[in-house]
Order: C-alpha cells, then structure tokens, then sequence
C-alpha cells in the first residue's frame, strides 16, 4: 500500500535542460556491462527478486558522448548510424538520406545502399551477440531501455514533418532508433529512450511523485492502545481459520518499490531526499511511457502554435501508430511456479488473465503499475460492482425459489388451471374461436415465478442496494486514490485539441488559468452547433420509437396468425409465441441499430467542436448512453407501461389502421411478457458483446499471424516468419490490435446498460443480478485477457474516478426506484390482488387468514363478461370473459367501469407515492450515513501529512550537515 503524504510542498529549481538542435548526441556503442544489469532485472525476473537489485548501489548509467555540430550545417532526420562492434554501420533508412541530402558530414551518410539481405544477415548476428537485443525491449546496444514505438511506412509523403518531429525530439532530450519490420518492407519502427536527465527534467515538471522515506506505520503511535490489543487478537483467531482461496498468493506477486515508501513529488534540487537505489528501475515502466508521451504531445512538427503533438501526426497519416511497447511475452515454456515470471506481463497472465484465476481477487496494485491509474480504476470499480452482485443475487434467487416452491399451490394458478368452463373472448374477431381460461394453465403457472409476494421486497431492496452500491464505491475509490498516491493529484491543463485549433485558430482569447492566448469558440457558433446536435438526438430517438411501434405492429400480426394457426401446439401456446418471435425481431433491431448509433454520435460530438479530449469523451459516451439506453429500454417500456392498457373491450375494441386489434393482457397479467423480453434481451446481449470483445480480436490477430507466417505481412512483402517468438517485441506489438479508438467508453457503456438492466426493472425479473454477476465473472477475465495478450499496451494514463459514469450511475438509481414502483402497481397484480383480498375476498369480514384463502374467486372477480350475440347477429346469447372491470350486458348501464375498478385505481396510485417516499427516504438517510471517506484513511493521512513534514526537515538538516563535513565547516546542530 503506498502512504500519501498528504499536500506536501515540492521544491523545484527550474535548470535549463533543453538542447539545442544542433546540439544533437550521438551515441557510441557500448559493450554490455554490469551497469546494464538493473534494467534487465526489472522485467525479466522472478516475483521474488523483480526488485531484488533495487538493494544494490550501482553507479549511474554511462552518458553519450555528444559531438557539437556547427549551426550552419542542416540536422538529418535520420537516426546517426548505429554501429556494431567492428564499427561498421548497421542501417540506415536511404529514403531518409535522400530526403536530408542537404547533410555534408560524410560520417552522416551512408556511401553505399545496405541490401535488406546484408542487413538482415547483421541483424540475426547481432542479435546473437545481444541476446538483449533479440527480446526487443533495449536498443542495439542492450543498455537503453525502449520506452515507445513509434511506426510509420517508408511509402509516406510526409516526410518533411517526420524529419523535423524526431530532430526536435533529439533536441528535448530523447534518443531514437531505427529498425526495419522484418514482415513488412513499408513499415518502420522508431525506438524512443528517455535518458536519465531527461526522465528527471519532466518528472519534475509533470510533479510526479515517487518513493521519498520508507513508510512509519500509522498504527504505531497507538500500538499500546486496547483497539490495538483487540486487532491483534483478531487477527491471531483469523489465523487459525482456513486461508480465503479467492485471495491471491501474497509470494506470487512482487513487492513493488512504491508501496514500502512515502512519495513526494519529484524535484532535481532534493534528489538526495529520494531513494534512488538504482537509476535503471526508480522510473517504473509506465512512468517513462508517461513521460515520453507527454514530450511526443507537446514537440512540434512545423513552426506554429498548434503545429504538435503525435496526435495530430497519427492524424494525418505521417505516423500510422504510436505505442508504448509490452515488456516481453506473456508466456514461457517453464511453469510460473518453479521459474518464475518472465516480466510483470507474464506475471499478469498467469496470476490475472488465466480463465481458471477466475474466483480470486485482481491483483489491483500490478494493473496500475502495468497499465495506468484510469484502467486499474476500472478493473477495480468493475470488481467492486461484480462483488456487490453476489448479494443481490442470492435475494433475487430466494425469491424466484419461493416463487418456483408455491406455484403448485397459488390460488389464482389454481383457478385459471381449473376453469374448464370459463370460455374466454376470441382473440381476433373474424377467423378466430373462443377459448377456455383452462388452455392457459401453464402461462400462469410462469407468471407466478415472477409475480408474488417477493416481488415488492426484491425492488425495495434493489433500490437500497444500488444506493449502497454507489456509496461505498465512493469509500472504496478514496482508499485506493490514497493508495496510488492520487489524493493531490490535480488533472494538469489539458491540451486544446487538434480539431478545435484549426477550426478556431482564428479568434483568441486570454486562457484565465495560464494567461496565454488560445483559440477561443464564440457563444453563439457553440450554441448553434449544440442546438443541430440536440436535433440529431433527437431524431435518433424517433428512430428508435418508430422500430418500436414496427416490432408493435409485427406483435399484432403474428397474435392473429397464431391465434387462428391450424398446429394445435401453437395455437394452444400463441401468447408465447406471439411474445418470442417480437423480442426476437427486436433484438436483431437493437443489435443494427447499435451500429448506426456509434457512427451518429462520432459525427455529432465532433460537429460540437468540443475544445478538450475529456470533453470530447464526456459528450460522446453521453450521447451513446442516451442512444443506446433508449434503445434497449424503449420496447421494454411499452411492455411494462402500455401493453393492454387501451386495448378496449369486446364489441368496441381500438384497432391500429382500423385492421390490427390492439394487445391484451393474459388473465394472469402482462409481468411474464416483461420478463420473457429482459430475459432475451440480456442474455444474448451479453453473449454478443463477449463474442466481439473477444472473438473479433481473436480472429483479427489470428489473420495477422497467418499473413505474417506466409510472409505477406499486411501486402508489403517480408520475411517468411515461422516462428513468431523469432520476431522482436515491436514486431509483435505492432500485429496486435489497437485499444478501441474511444477509450474505455466501450467498456463502461456495457457495464451501465446491465446495471440499468438489474436496477429499473428487476421487480419483473429478479434473476436479472444472478445473470450479471456470471457475465461479469467471465467479463473480468475475458478484459483481463483481451489487455494483456490481444491488444497494444495502451498508454498508461492517470484518472482519479470514473468520470462521468457514476452520475450516470447516479441517474439511473433513481430512475430505478420510480419504474420499479410503477412496475409493480401497473403491471403487475400485486395491487389487484390485495385490494380484492381486504376488500372484496371472503376474507373482509373474518379477519386475516392465509393469503390463498382470502384470494378464493380472485380469477373471476377480475374477468368481465361480454354477450357474444351482439356482434354475431344471432339470436342465441352466448357469454364470453375478458380481462376488466366492468359491468355484465344485463346491467342497466352495460359495460361501465365498476367500482373496483376505481378502487384498484386508487390503491395503485396510493402505492406509487408511498413506495417512492419511502424509498427515497431510505436511500437519503443511508447515503448520509455512510461517508465518502472512511474516517480511520482521513486520521492517517493527517498524521503522515504531519510525519512528511518532520522527515523533509530531518532529511534536509542531515544533508547540509553532511556537506559542511565534507567542506571542512564547523559542525552545528542548529538549522542553517
């Protein structure tokens, strides 16, 4: 665990650190040395000792020599010419010396073309001699660590800004390297290694903190405390009780380097206060990543103010990726166990990505190292989230149990079942027969697993436990801000972005944080443009309501056919068939329309100009929530809240075009067509999402193998690679696929659709938790193993929340609670039941008795009846039920609403504001019961604010008393 230390002041001396262009380094070789040994020891050792070396006082990394160029003498774009052993040169790409002819010194050109066969035969003889070399994580030399890849083809225009970009990159401080692609002849790599110096300058200017004193234990100063005696007494009993097998194995993960240390952040004028062991492994992996992608945003490629940044190269095709590289495969031919792990991505695999490390927890603290701050957030808000499924869950099964235990024994199951003589109204009015109560015995049976006396307690429930949910997230993102050193971080400026500089390059503005000039969007050319994107959603929403009022139509349709169907089976079962085929056909319309939407929302957010990335991410993962939200909820909506409710009666029934007669409602309720359409909807959603996540990369990269293995390499020709462990680790990156282009936009969207889906409607299908929490069990997984083995390691980004998720999250928790409500006193029974129990039942006058008792005649008392002659034109009268309540055709006014009716109306009304109230009322008081920040973390990071402060001024006191030693001064106790 890293221990904050709190707002700490850093020291800074700003030293002029930048070289100029022509003040270029050009390295000399070195022979691979001891010094180089701490740099290999970080990937490519066991758990055990991945930091074993950090103990190990080594002597600084060795410097170039850099040779002074005259200025008037113009800088080739081109790497100077690495050299092997012997001095001879190794490559040099001829496009790039064509391109710089201009260059005079004769040691900067090459004399004669090197032949791809003369290269690759000095490349495999100096990968033997370097076997660091062949595992493509250093330069040729075996020393320099590769921080980024940066790819680009020999067949791009743009070479001028390639040029001018890596000069100015050297100028910065960077070192480059060039190497061929050995299964494309168009694409090049460039290696990027950040110095030490350099890596210093920008971690001061980025604030980075890193590890500064060995940590003091907060429960120290109350070891002798009775609290304390009791946590020791705990933890001796939890000792003796069997070890938790979901807990991952404490020896097989590595001690990393920050978690035993306060951090500061970083400053070259108290570099003496750091614990800087060894300069190879202080900077972790993704920190130099970190840092050398902030140096590729802010270098220029042509003079002008907004002329930088590798974005816009990878826009304009001048690069065609920019990655920082995997530190080494993630597998190996000897078992973990008795080896070891490789590197910290095999490590990941084996400990993380396995489908069989499926029940235990993620090792939370090697994601963030690996990966970043904003992707750790996720896999941790995505295993809290799944952890709190398990008891929602469980409630939702118990009540699908009782359900399933008192179907048999339901009173109004048993009346429908045994209502041989109840005929009921025909379905259509000109081919279709009257049918008896008794045909439906099975689809009320169903019903009742979903419709009971558990359905209200389950959505009180969910709705406590969303808000709980959401609460302790808050206390759970706090801990682990606290923990990756997250407290203090404040975002820095972000950068314009690219688009929004070129479209308002023109009007500027004073920026009122930095005080420096940038383009600025007028209000009214943003309100315009924010007015066409409100109209685009807007009609994306039509859209989706005129698919559903399609799927409606093709719903009364096929009621027809099925209703009049000579098959028996169908005929008999026509409620579900009709209900299967609709959810069907509107699940293949979702899964189209999904398509359409992403490609609707990418052009409106850019129409909108938004002027940073996070606004740029925030206004589309918006619009693709709304765009699919309403989506897949819309059709569900018109089930739970309109299916039956204007369908008329018999002899007046309201038609659609005058042709299709409007849905009923079975004798048993319309619950069980909600349920049937959820149940469908997410189960193969789920499987779908799990297919394209998985299976599309999958297959992408298993084209890319087979291309790679016939030498074809992407149709610029190559080698015919047999082997893919011959290739060197860009290589290899660059034939995975890319992280999605929007992020974890994708990722967050599938998990707030399926929290939407367990919340809002899960009184009509309470197995909707138990369903998430399998798919988020293999989701966890299935993401673990699509980032470490299928994808490019994506930049490591620091992020402290979720962003705009948990107010989405928030939304729909309270959506949640008034759909709920509706739920169960408009579509389900559960109001009609027990108005008739306590006021029309035989149980009004007796007093309570069972509920089945009191429910006697529940089924006819809830069908009306209606006098078939009066459409038939017969003289015969022959009665017929239908689901209302209304008066008998013998009544002096026929066919009027009854008094129950107004009674169940009332009741349902009654119970949607009570219901509401109260919840909302439990919700509030729960949330303000439980803080955002645990009290015991707020106690110690006051006191380690106050113990950083105490060892900043001992550590500096130290310091310049040993300098005065060393100068021969006179020894003192007081502070200089």
């Amino acid at each position: 665990m890293v221990h904050h230390s709190g707002s700490i002041q850093s020291f800074k001396q700003q030293k002029g650190m930048h070289t100029s262009i022509s003040e270029i380094p050009k390295e000399k070789s070195l022979k691979p040395s001891r010094r180089s040994l701490p740099c290999l020891a970080q990937s490519q050792t066991h758990p055990i000792n991945l930091n074993h070396f950090l103990s190990v006082p080594l002597s600084p990394e060795p410097k170039p020599d850099v040779e002074v160029l005259t200025q008037g003498i113009s800088t080739s774009c081109s790497l100077l010419p690495p050299q092997t052993d012997d001095g001879r040169d190794l490559y040099m790409e001829e496009s790039e010396v064509t391109t710089c002819e201009t260059r005079t010194d004769e040691p900067f050109l090459l004399q004669k073309p090197v032949t791809r066969a003369k290269l690759e035969a000095r490349t495999d003889s100096f990968q033997r001699k370097n076997p660091a070399h062949s595992s493509g994580l250093f330069f040729r030399d075996g020393k320099k660590r590769i921080d980024y890849i940066l790819v680009y083809k020999k067949s791009s225009p743009q070479v001028e800004k390639r040029c001018t970009f890596e000069k100015n990159l050297r100028a910065e401080g960077l070192m480059l390297e060039k190497e061929p692609s050995l299964t494309n002849n168009d694409i090049m790599f460039v290696k990027v290694h950040a110095p030490w110096d350099t890596l210093c300058k920008y971690a001061e200017q980025m604030n980075i903190r890193m590890p500064f004193r060995k940590k003091c234990y907060f429960t120290d100063w109350k070891s002798k405390t009775l609290r304390s005696r009791f946590h020791r007494r705990c933890h001796q009993i939890k000792s003796w009780l069997p070890r938790n097998p979901m807990k991952l194995d404490k020896e097989a993960l590595p001690d990393l380097e920050e978690t035993d240390c306060y951090t500061a952040p970083f400053s070259r004028a108290r570099m003496h206060h750091f614990t800087i062991n060894n300069r190879g492994t202080f900077f972790s992996n993704s920190t130099r990543s970190r840092i050398v992608h902030h140096v590729l945003q802010r270098t220029k490629y042509e003079d002008g103010k907004s002329k930088m940044g590798i974005n816009r190269l990878l826009g304009n095709n001048t690069y065609e990726a920019a990655f920082p590289p995997h530190e080494g495969g993630y597998k190996s031919r000897h078992p973990i166990k008795t080896h070891g792990p490789q590197n910290h991505r095999h490590l990941l695999y084996e400990r993380w990505a396995r489908w069989g490390m499926w029940y235990k927890y993620q090792p939370l603290d090697l994601i963030r190292r690996y990966f970043g701050e904003k992707i750790g957030l996720y896999f941790a808000w995505l295993g809290w989230y799944t952890g709190m499924l398990i008891p929602a869950a469980l409630v939702g099964v118990f009540v699908f149990l009782y359900g399933l235990f008192t179907m048999d024994s339901s009173q109004v199951s048993k009346e429908i079942c045994e209502a041989n003589t109840t005929i009921m109204c025909p379905m259509c009015e000109e081919t279709c027969e009257p049918w008896t109560l008794s045909d439906s015995c099975v689809y009320a049976k169903v019903t009742h697993l979903f419709d009971n006396g558990g359905t209200v307690f389950f959505a009180i429930f969910m709705a406590i436990w969303a808000t709980v949910f959401l609460e302790f997230w808050k206390r759970r993102r706090a801990e682990l801000t606290y923990d990756w050193d997250l407290i203090d971080w404040e975002e820095e400026e972000e950068e314009l972005r690219p688009q929004f500089e070129a479209k308002y390059s023109r009007v500027e503005r004073v920026n009122p944080i930095s005080g420096k000039p940038e383009p600025f969007q007028p209000f009214s050319d943003k309100l315009s443009r924010l007015m066409v994107s409100v109209s685009g959603i807007f009609f994306m929403i039509s859209l989706v309501l005129t698919a559903v009022f399609a799927v409606v139509v093709f719903r009364l349709i096929v009621m027809e056919k099925f209703a009049s169907f000579n098959w028996k089976f169908v005929k008999k079962n026509w409620q579900f068939a009709t209900s299967g085929t609709g959810v069907c056909i509107n699940f293949m319309i979702i899964m189209s329309l999904n398509v359409v939407y992403e490609k609707v929302a990418y052009l409106l957010t850019n129409l909108e100009h938004p002027r940073t990335e996070s606004e740029w991410e925030n206004s589309f993962a918006l619009k693709m929530f709304l765009f699919q939200f309403v989506n897949l909820n819309s059709s569900t909506f018109y089930i739970a809240f309109f299916l039956g409710r204007f369908a008329g009666r018999p002899g007046k029934y309201n038609k659609l075009f005058n042709r299709w007669r409007l849905e009923e409602c079975h004798p048993s309720g319309c619950l069980i067509d909600l349920c049937l359409q959820m149940g469908v909807i997410m189960f193969f959603k789920q499987i779908w999402n799990n297919f394209m996540e998985l299976g599309y990369p999958l297959l992408q990269n298993w084209w890319s193998r087979r291309k790679i293995k016939k030498g074809g390499g992407g149709g610029g020709g190559g080698q015919n690679v047999e082997n893919k462990n011959q290739l060197p680790q860009w290589d290899k990156d660059w034939n995975l696929q890319p992280m999605n282009a929007h992020g974890l936009v994708d990722e967050y969207l599938e998990m707030v659709l399926q929290f939407g889906f367990t919340t809002i409607f899960v009184a009509a299908f309470p197995l909707a938790p138990l369903l998430a929490l399998l798919n988020n069990i293999i989701e966890i997984r299935l993401d673990a193993y699509k980032f470490v083995t299928q994808w490019r390691r994506p930049m490591p980004a620091r992020a402290t929340d979720i962003g705009i998720w948990h107010g989405i999250l928030e939304g729909i928790g309270v959506l949640a609670v008034i759909t709920n409500a509706f739920v169960i006193a408009i579509t389900s029974d559960y109001i009609p039941r027990f108005v008739y129990a306590f006021k029309y039942g035989p149980c009004v006058d007796k007093g309570h008795h069972h509920e089945d008792e009191c429910l006697q005649g529940y089924v006819n008392s809830s069908l009306a009846v209606f006098d078939m002659g009066e459409i038939m034109n017969s003289s015969q009268s022959r009665y017929c039920r239908y689901r209302d309540y209304r008066a008998p055709p013998w009544n002096s006014v026929p066919y009027e609403f009854t008094l129950q009716f107004w009674h169940v109306l009332a009741a349902r009304l009654a119970f949607i504001i009570v219901f509401e109230h109260l919840v909302f009322g439990i919700k509030s008081f729960i949330a303000y019961l439980i803080p955002d920040m645990p009290r015991d973390l707020c106690d110690r990071m006051r006191r380690e604010k106050y113990l950083m402060q105490e060892m900043m001024y001992e550590a500096e006191l130290e310091h310049l008393q040993k300098e005065r030693r060393k100068n021969g001064r006179r020894y003192h106790h007081e502070w200089p």
